[in-house]
């Protein structure tokens, strides 16, 4: 099954409200988060969703059935709740049936990085990552990141059209990316961006799956490439800490290719796709673009409101209860996945007022785009820092950005957690 088909019947599983007689306003029991209208636009649903309660069973294109919290207050509840963990072993059988989609030995080798971990070993890893991503550091390496942005500008048509994820979005992040952690040129140079698809998922009777396992395959092989360069030409950077780490048998071989993979995947595409969502609320909103245009001194506060109004982050990964729990109010079984939907949480009127409304005055802004609890995203201050000088950059240079493709065209990314585009065609006056 893929995102484009029509949505499956609710099942024999389904509650009394899925059934012909449910009033139109009246949500199935699951609700199913597939489509393209709800990659299009999620929010009505999620509205739907947050005035029916705070916790619903949803169904994902896998068959994966799960449990998703909508509102603010309730997912920032259950980002913290101890009772909730994140390793997989915790999934019952039910879960494991079907989410266990990236198959061995790529699941056990690529799957132990740190959103799939809980303490002590969760401290243990992050402890690592933490000082290559302080804001200090981050502000000191600001020029650097400037320059790389530049440059890409430079290499953009003097005029449109241009797609800005192939030319702009897709390798500034990973140019950054490449300089923070200490990828050497020539590697950065052989990575594949299609690599970055393997967490998409594709079930094992899609079409796609053979492709699906060659990119994995690929990514692995990169992978090991890059430890073996480390540990042969180390330097005073994360990937060579990381060797070195692993060298100290403080981290196993599996949490090594894991954190790499955490890295080179969750590092770079996350700020590809939000440069996306944000460009497309500006585009949609050209009041707004405008005065972001005239003053560029709203950038940070402008980058926390387009963080809130549409994420990247669309829904967390899996959380599990050991055991039958009190969810909102809601019983789920242990080992069943629950999941936190931040986009629902970000457009909660009950947190923000007109929280439909892209407002660039809005301060402060508590949006949950980055998570929060142990898991909040440790390269939060990066992607601030990216977001912000890729925006400040493009308007800057490119007077009169505009889109160049019909809004209901857009094409987004079939993701299951994530939102984005994969291209974005713009128009523009000139290159400056």
């Amino acid at each position: 099954m893929t995102l484009h088909e029509p949505l499956p019947p609710a099942g024999p599983e389904a509650g009394p409200s899925a059934g012909p007689e449910a009033g139109a306003d009246s949500l199935p029991d699951p609700v199913p988060l597939m489509g393209c209208p709800y990659k299009s636009d999620p929010y009505p649903l999620y509205e739907r969703m947050r005035e029916a309660g705070p916790v619903h069973r949803v169904l994902f294109p896998s068959g994966v059935h799960a449990w998703l919290v909508t509102g603010y207050d309730a997912a920032h509840a259950t980002l913290t709740d101890d009772r909730l963990g994140k390793n997989h072993d915790r999934g019952n059988d039910r879960w494991r049936a079907r989410a266990s989609i990236m198959p061995e030995p790529q699941h056990s080798q690529l799957q132990v990085h740190l959103l799939h971990q809980d303490p002590p070993e969760h401290t243990r890893m992050r402890r690592l990552v933490t000082d290559a991503f302080a804001p200090r550091r981050i502000e000191r390496l600001r020029p650097r990141f400037e320059h790389l942005a530049g440059t890409l500008i430079d290499a953009l048509p003097e005029t449109g059209p241009a797609d800005l994820v192939a030319g702009f979005a897709a390798p500034f992040p990973f140019q950054v990316l490449s300089e923070v952690i200490g990828l050497p040129p020539e590697q950065a140079a052989r990575f594949d961006r299609d690599w970055g698809k393997v967490v998409q998922p594709v079930g094992p009777a899609d079409p796609q799956r053979p492709r699906y396992e060659a990119r994995l395959h690929g990514l692995q092989s990169y992978i090991a490439d890059v430890v073996a360069h480390k540990r042969a030409h180390g330097d005073d950077d994360l990937l060579s800490r990381l060797v070195a780490a692993r060298d100290r048998r403080e981290l196993s071989r599996e949490e090594l290719d894991s954190m790499i993979f955490q890295l080179l995947v969750a590092g770079q595409e996350p700020v590809t796709n939000q440069l996306t969502t944000a460009l497309i609320a500006l585009f949609r909103h050209p009041d707004q673009l405008a005065r972001l245009r005239a003053d560029p001194a709203l950038l940070p506060r402008a980058v926390e409101e387009l963080l809130r109004y549409d994420s990247a982050f669309e829904l967390t990964t899996w959380r599990f209860f050991a055991e039958d729990s009190d969810l909102h109010g809601t019983r789920v079984p242990a080992g069943d996945s629950v999941i936190v939907s931040l986009c629902a949480a970000n457009r909660d009127p009950r947190r923000f007022p007109a929280a439909d409304t892209l407002d660039l005055d809005r301060d402060p802004t508590p949006h949950l785009a980055f998570g929060h609890g142990i898991h909040f995203c440790p390269g939060a201050a990066l992607a601030r820092a990216e977001l912000q000088i890729a925006l400040g950059t493009l308007l800057a240079r490119l007077p009169g950005l505009r889109p160049a493709v019909a809004d209901q065209d857009i094409a987004w990314i079939p993701a299951v957690l994530g939102r984005g585009t994969h291209h974005l065609p713009v128009g523009y006056d000139r290159r400056l």
